[in-house]
Formats: structure tokens, sequence, C-alpha cells
């Protein structure tokens, strides 16, 4: 496992939410990073976030990681979720909600 891979394992297993994103939960740097912390403020999780704007081995070495090639990236209990648009997805049918609470997740 590369370096980077093995940073990026570290983090999502390090917390039970992270969300890699561009800027920070006060300050987003872009409205799909913004969506995601409105949703994950909205479902009242504790979270931990990744600024992928402030490590660019992180940045590019996450798209790989998840197979997935867009910024943000939700992690629940060590397992990609997906980006803003199916974390959207998810909240509106009440699925996000309901894996959070099944995975025990902790309460903000």
């Amino acid at each position: 496992m590369s370096d980077v891979n093995s940073r990026i394992s570290d983090i999502v297993s390090g917390s039970d939410v992270v969300l890699f994103m561009k800027g920070t939960p006060l300050f987003p740097q872009c409205g799909f990073s913004s969506r995601a912390v409105a949703i994950l403020d909205h479902c009242g999780v504790a979270y931990d976030s990744v600024d992928v704007l402030q490590d660019m081995e992180i940045r590019q070495g996450i798209k790989g990681y998840s197979d997935w090639p867009t910024i943000p990236q939700l992690y629940v209990k060590g397992e990609f979720v997906g980006g803003s648009d199916i974390m959207m997805e998810m909240f509106e049918a009440g699925e996000l909600q309901q894996m959070l609470d099944e995975q025990s997740v902790a309460r903000a």
C-alpha cells in the first residue's frame, strides 16, 4: 500500500464518520462540500473532516482510494458511502439517517 493510501486508511479508520471535502465545515470552499456539511449537520452526527485543498497528495489519493472521481467523499465506519449527490439522495429517502443510526454513529 502506498504511503498516501496508508495515510487515508488511517484517517478513515480513525473516526466513525469522515468527510473529505474542499475547505472546512465552517468555511466550505465549494457548493458540493457545503451541501455535504449541511446534510451531516442536519443528521446531527459527530464527524471529522479533511480539507483536501491543504494536501495535494490526499486530494489525488482519495480519488484512487475510493475509485470515485469527485470530492466531497463520505466514509462511515470505514466504508465509502459516496459524494454529495448520493448523500442528498440517501438523505431525502431517509436512508442516510437510517444507516447512521444502524451503525450507532455518535451524535454531535
